[in-house]
């Protein structure tokens, strides 16, 4: 390889990074020295302002304030408080989010109430190739409501919803977990509207690096988790958003205490509260949701378009890197700007081998089934240098065989 070729791609890196310095916010995350973090769409790096956050929450709330804390450090009002700032990175309205349980419980409870606000609609919608557990849910739903399931890929669900009158809901990722492929989610959602049913879609993996737009494109309802892109932390909280004009139609399968329009009444009836809060159940997990908050100030005095461009160039180079050092894979992903989420998924028979081949060289990826090289380019501390660092080290990789080794072939608990 000509030492040219890579002389020209430092020099497009260091430019790159010039030009979208204003979102570089490196330094608000601890990152380990020689390693390249291209896994922060399965979690994001830790957040200075998460620890800090949480190290208060609990010795100086929870420690000093004892049980006060509820009130003295607005834990109560979190949910909807750490929900607002979610909002304005997912185009969605002040009101509309909450946070407080896992994806698959707010899966649940978005799935449930939206079939129900259709009766005697019986099929509801979703991907196939989604993350197994929004299969898993919707269909746990379907059964209990005594609905029909159909497996459709998001462009076959447009054809599928045109004139139909037995659809209730259509329920799908905005981006592909495997190939990181970014679906039209205002076009589906008028099909979906034009039809009389409604959506929901699962922004796990284009929260906080898409400019998502949920008003604009007319969602109905949307989930999503705290710890990938949002750098939320381990089993952070995730939340759920519910379109203004269905809050008050909105009927939570799972009635909680939290939920309650007078939850210290402590009444054996319930009575639904106002807004967002009735998509409320448990008592909220404090620590989590404090370090939530303190990682959403990364993206203070950002807005999502610019977010989103850093996003796009960080990937399109990495594409246009590999091709340039004569890697020849498979890329899974989109390159069309309008398609592409924020990763690079490419395809090699040792998929997982080549995943632990480059975390020994400190490029941390991750492998899914079957044949996925997997790269999340989180853009708020990741450079256009790191991106072409990581695209040398495949090279290597791939050049010197080194998926072959053992070591890198046998497959750990996590993968």
């Amino acid at each position: 390889m000509s030492s040219d070729v890579l002389t020209s791609l430092a020099e497009q890196a260091r430019a790159l990074d010039t030009q979208h310095v204003a979102t570089d916010r490196r330094h608000a995350f601890e990152l380990p020295d020689g390693v390249v973090y291209l896994d922060g769409n399965s979690l994001g790096a830790l957040s200075r302002a998460a620890r800090e956050a949480t190290a208060d929450a609990v010795s100086r709330q929870w420690g000093e304030q004892l049980i006060r804390a509820w009130n003295d450090s607005a834990w109560w009002s979190a949910p909807e408080r750490v929900g607002d700032r979610i909002a304005g990175l997912v185009g969605a309205p002040a009101g509309t989010v909450v946070v407080g349980d896992s994806t698959t419980v707010s899966l649940y409870k978005a799935v449930h109430a939206a079939a129900r606000m259709r009766p005697g609609r019986r099929v509801v919608l979703t991907d196939p190739d989604s993350f197994p557990t929004d299969v898993h849910v919707t269909r746990g739903v379907c059964d209990q409501l005594g609905l029909t399931l159909e497996l459709l890929s998001p462009a076959d669900a447009v054809a599928r919803l045109r004139g139909s009158d037995d659809v209730a809901l259509a329920s799908y990722s905005q981006v592909d977990y495997r190939t990181g492929e970014l679906w039209d989610l205002a076009a589906l959602t008028v099909a979906a509207h034009d039809a009389g049913a409604l959506s929901c879609w699962d922004l796990c993996h284009s929260a906080g690096v898409v400019d998502v737009g949920l008003t604009d494109g007319g969602a109905d309802f949307a989930v999503g988790c705290g710890y990938k892109y949002l750098s939320g932390g381990p089993g952070a909280p995730a939340f759920i958003f519910v379109a203004p004009q269905h809050l008050d139609a909105f009927v939570n399968p799972i009635l909680g205490w939290n939920g309650h329009a007078t939850p210290f009444a402590m009444s054996p009836d319930h009575t639904p509260a106002d807004g967002i809060t009735r998509a409320r159940v448990g008592t909220p997990p404090v620590l989590g949701i404090a370090a939530l908050e303190g990682a959403l100030t990364a993206y203070d005095g950002l807005s999502m378009a610019d977010v989103r461009r850093r996003s796009l160039s960080l990937t399109a180079f990495f594409v246009d890197a590999i091709a340039a050092l004569g890697v020849d894979l498979p890329v899974a992903t989109p390159r069309e700007d309008d398609r592409r989420g924020s990763q690079v998924s490419l395809r090699h028979p040792d998929a997982y081998a080549v995943v632990q081949a480059l975390i020994a060289r400190g490029v941390i990826g991750d492998f899914r089934e079957p044949n996925i090289v997997r790269l999340g380019f989180a853009p708020l501390y990741l450079s256009h240098e790191d991106a072409l660092a990581a695209a040398v080290h495949l090279r290597d990789v791939l050049a010197g065989r080194e998926f072959e080794r053992p070591e890198h072939r046998s497959r750990a608990a996590v993968t």
